[in-house]
């Protein structure tokens, strides 16, 4: 289905001239982009990532899920800013406001912790996580940023009074740096299953990345149409022409 996109009402404050004046800003923006020779060319990997991604690392975000959704009533999704924002957006989006208040049989709840240090909000999930069962997906790309490594710290001494080692083992997932990192040791120590935050996409631009795609997946979204309707628009995008390119 296309967007269409109505602009008069941007004529009183935009003139033909003016609006036609940018085109040669805009091919330069754009040509900068695509060749990778402007500035923080270090982080457009987002830019053929529809087209450009690990296919196995997808097959195991799939299978990950699919081992989410059998075990878990609820999915507890640890990151800051840009390691849980857009995934966030793309529940609402996709799956609609208020995701965990409707019926969605077969599919965990999904709560969002460690974007803040207030105990009281902690004190509320754990009180409605209550004895259900839970995994965890802990996003960080070294572990050490404050507020996700409290809350990482509350959820894993739970989840393993609750499972024992063996069993949290089976129900923690990380989305960590490749190499390096805290959370990568502690990940390679304790045998958790790991998925990768690339170097060259910053946090604002990963929800195509497994720092999105896990829990979309886990809630019952189809990220094979997520990633074709994403190489579908950059296809549209890679037009520089303005007038089409909207």
């Amino acid at each position: 289905m296309g967007i269409n996109v109505n602009f008069e009402g941007l004529k009183p404050f935009i003139r033909e001239d003016e609006y036609t004046k940018i085109q040669p800003s805009v091919k330069m923006a754009h040509d900068l982009l695509l060749s990778g020779t402007g500035a923080g060319n270090d982080f457009i990997g987002w830019v053929d990532l529809p087209v450009n991604y690990d296919k196995e690392e997808f097959a195991r975000i799939k299978q990950a899920a699919k081992k989410i959704q059998s075990n878990s009533e609820v999915l507890i999704v640890i990151g800051i800013g840009g390691s849980y924002l857009g995934g966030r957006a793309a529940l609402d989006f996709i799956k609609g406001n208020n995701y965990n208040n409707k019926k969605h049989a077969g599919t965990p709840d999904i709560y969002f912790v460690g974007n803040s240090i207030s105990s009281d909000y902690l004190s509320d999930i754990l009180e409605m996580l209550g004895d259900r069962d839970f995994s965890i997906n802990i996003i960080s790309k070294s572990g050490t940023t404050t507020e996700p490594a409290i809350a990482f710290r509350i959820f894993k001494k739970l989840i393993e009074e609750k499972y024992g080692k063996e069993g949290a083992k089976e129900r923690i997932f990380a989305t960590t740096d490749k190499a390096r990192g805290a959370l990568k040791s502690l990940c390679d120590k304790e045998g958790y299953e790991t998925f990768v935050i690339t170097d060259d996409i910053g946090g604002r631009f990963s929800v195509l990345t497994p720092v999105g795609l896990l829990l979309m997946a886990a809630a019952g979204i189809d990220i094979d149409k997520v990633m074709q309707g994403a190489a579908d628009a950059r296809e549209e995008y890679l037009n520089d022409d303005i007038n089409k390119n909207v």
